[in-house]
């Protein structure tokens, strides 16, 4: 999901299936690098609502204006915030309600549809979004078949958590490591171009997204090496 340091080429429409401050606009698109290395990563059952959500790229906004649990954000597109933040916070885990989103980086999201709309995925919708200023579009979304842009399935690392997270991985719920800091994650989610009200980005965040940048040359690298 992810073209290094640039932003994505849009491929699908909405509708379908502490330091020293440093200018912003040096660094205002550096954040989409993160894309291909981890799929949404960051739990009390809810009742359904009896209707289909209706998904588009409005439903995701500003990452840092949704709920921010722990090192991750979440929202409920259903309306039961409540319930997506008892699972979110549960010390044992538990089943997401409906309409739950997670996310750890703007550009990618995983949405909890409803009951029976994807067994093999425990009911979770995979996104890959483009966002800018402008807002959200969403360039691909599916279940068990949704790549990131480095060919990694969204479900093969998601499946690897254990029963009682829901598929939802963590740093200690059974899920492979990413070799992304939570720095990085952090300075991602600031510097989200949708959100209207921003700081300039500090060192430390101008840091962090210069070390997801060598991060992201190394694996297209080792990619490179297979071909």
């Amino acid at each position: 999901m992810l073209n290094t340091l640039t932003t994505w080429r849009r491929t699908e429409s909405d509708g379908e299936s502490p330091g020293q401050a440093l200018p912003r606009k040096r660094h205002a698109r550096s954040w989409v690098a993160y894309a291909a290395l981890a799929c949404a990563s960051p739990m009390l059952a809810s009742s359904a609502p009896n209707r289909t959500l209706n998904i588009t790229g409005a439903a995701f906004r500003c990452i840092t204006e949704m709920t921010r649990v722990r090192h991750f954000y979440v929202d409920n597109l259903a309306g039961n915030l409540q319930g997506t933040l008892a699972v979110a916070n549960s010390a044992s885990g538990g089943a997401y309600p409906v309409g739950s989103v997670l996310q750890l980086v703007p550009t990618e999201a995983m949405v909890k549809r409803e009951k029976g709309f994807s067994p093999a995925t425990n009911d979770w919708e995979f996104f890959a979004l483009d966002v800018d200023k402008d807002g959200t579009r969403i360039l691909s979304r599916g279940f068990v078949e949704v790549n990131n842009r480095f060919g990694g399935n969204c479900f093969a690392c998601h499946i690897k958590a254990r029963p009682q997270w829901d598929l939802v991985c963590d740093n200690s719920h059974g899920c492979d490591p990413i070799p992304i800091t939570r720095a990085m994650s952090g300075a991602l989610q600031r510097t989200d171009p949708r959100c209207k009200s921003q700081e300039p980005v500090s060192a430390a965040d101008a840091e962090a997204l210069k070390q997801l940048g060598e991060v992201v040359k190394g694996i297209q690298a080792a990619n490179a090496a297979k071909h």
